[in-house]
């Protein structure tokens, strides 16, 4: 039977493991090779699985290839990697040193899909990364030179024909759930400024990077996303991300209580299922998109705005 894409690993300029010396070490800051496009295959076994509608929102056919219609990038920041777990991932485009936290190693551009064999396939790739995302081996809680807690986990969201300004304008709407769930990095200085992700805001709230959600050309990062602890959380944050995105773009007329019916499974998990966490987290992100919407800032928020 036809098995589909198959995602492996680049070579070329070969290490003495067969890696490519560039994808398996760690460069200098902003010296990491660059990412490759992962969201395309030739294979129509990989869509076969989606929904009919998800295959007409989530994916298109040019004649020769599909193509998924949403994008993700990942950065794994750590302060310390697992010994001898350096090599190159089918995951990640490389490793580069990092200035608030130490190390980060950063996703090639892959699909954002729904539930199906090709998010499996995305998967995979996150689980055979394992030493290099997850705490148990890789380090993400100590402090900084500064004595500060500072590893994040920034995703970058892109959707084909869309710029990243126009991509911020459809999201915002629906965003009280991501800032609910990072709501204690609302306050980081690396990600502060204009947090109601306005397409004008004053210099008081300004900043050309430090942002909540930057707009780097065609490409939407959200900077408020904390660090990754495990394979568990990447794959819910992904989860949570196509949802949001997809609700944003394929319902431009939804409404909160809509989209939280449709991601309420996925908080819940990422909360190992406690109930009363689940809920006042949903319970925050009315109040959230309330100050997104108009600035109100209601008491149960104030302390995590700045």
């Amino acid at each position: 039977m036809e098995t589909g894409i198959v995602y492996t690993t680049i070579g070329g300029g070969l290490n003495s493991r067969g890696q490519e010396r560039s994808r398996a070490t760690v460069q200098d800051y902003h010296q990491k090779p660059l990412p490759i496009m992962r969201n395309k295959t030739t294979h129509r076994v990989d869509i076969i699985g989606l929904k009919k509608v998800e295959q007409r929102t989530a994916v298109t056919f040019n004649g020769h290839e599909y193509e998924s219609m949403y994008t993700i990038g990942m950065e794994v920041e750590k302060n310390q990697l697992a010994a001898r777990s350096l090599r190159e991932y089918e995951l990640f485009c490389g490793f580069e040193r990092d200035g608030s936290c130490g190390y980060e190693a950063v996703t090639h551009i892959l699909p954002l899909l729904p539930k199906g064999s090709w998010r499996t396939k995305v998967f995979d790739m996150m689980h055979k990364a394992e030493k290099i995302i997850d705490d148990r081996w890789s380090r993400s809680d100590g402090r900084n030179h500064s004595g500060n807690f500072n590893c994040g986990g920034h995703i970058t969201i892109g959707v084909k024909g869309m710029s990243g300004a126009e991509i911020r304008d459809a999201i915002r709407k629906h965003c009280g759930i991501i800032y609910s769930i990072f709501r204690k990095r609302l306050k980081n200085t690396y990600c502060q400024y204009n947090n109601r992700m306005q397409s004008s805001y004053d210099c008081l709230s300004w900043h050309d990077k430090y942002q909540v959600a930057l707009v780097k050309g065609d490409v939407l990062e959200f900077r408020l996303v904390s660090k990754f602890e495990s394979v568990k959380q990447m794959m819910r944050r992904y989860e949570l991300f196509y949802e949001v995105l997809n609700f944003a773009i394929t319902n431009p007329n939804g409404t909160h209580a809509q989209l939280m019916k449709v991601i309420k499974p996925i908080v819940l998990s990422m909360y190992e299922g406690n109930v009363e966490k689940a809920e006042r987290v949903i319970e925050l992100s009315k109040h959230f998109q309330a100050f997104i919407d108009s600035g109100d800032v209601h008491d149960d928020i104030r302390q995590f705005i700045r």
